[in-house]
């Protein structure tokens, strides 16, 4: 939290955010991401730390991203499920970029599988690979990353 607030307050620039924030997600000795509880544990811990910034900042938004992935990482998936909903309609209400709500939602499908949920899972990978293709065109990899999905989705 410290790094963090340090690089909001003195204006470093992205690198410096991009290094400070990372550390929530990688060890800063053996450069390693955390995974399985860790991940989630940390996630909480970035969630918490954030929780009482606004609505539409930025760190807030990322941190409850965090919490999401980290829970799903961890294998609890109905509370994944709970966040990234959370997160796709705060990303709504605020009217946030296309291609963030589009994130959310590859990762929103990724939980419907572990759910089992797989017709919500395939439809929801379709949309994204569909809004892709128009957004970003068939060769950026963001859009063969979300076709991959939606062709893994189907067997």
């Amino acid at each position: 939290k410290i790094l963090f607030a340090e690089a909001e307050e003195n204006n470093l620039g992205d690198n410096a955010f991009d290094e400070r924030w990372d550390r929530w997600f990688s060890c800063s000795l053996c450069e390693q991401e955390y995974h399985g509880v860790t991940r989630c544990a940390l996630g909480w811990a970035c969630w918490k730390t954030y929780v009482g910034r606004p609505e539409g900042d930025w760190a807030r938004g990322a941190a409850m991203m965090a919490l999401g992935n980290g829970l799903y990482n961890a294998k609890h998936y109905e509370d994944a499920f709970a966040v990234k909903e959370a997160e796709l309609a705060m990303l709504r209400r605020l009217g946030d970029s296309e291609e963030n709500i589009l994130i959310v939602q590859g990762n929103l499908a990724c939980t419907y599988g572990e759910l089992k949920r797989l017709d919500e899972a395939l439809s929801l990978r379709r949309d994204v690979y569909s809004r892709r293709l128009k957004l970003n065109g068939e060769e950026h990899s963001s859009t063969i990353r979300a076709a991959n999905n939606y062709a893994s989705s189907l067997l």
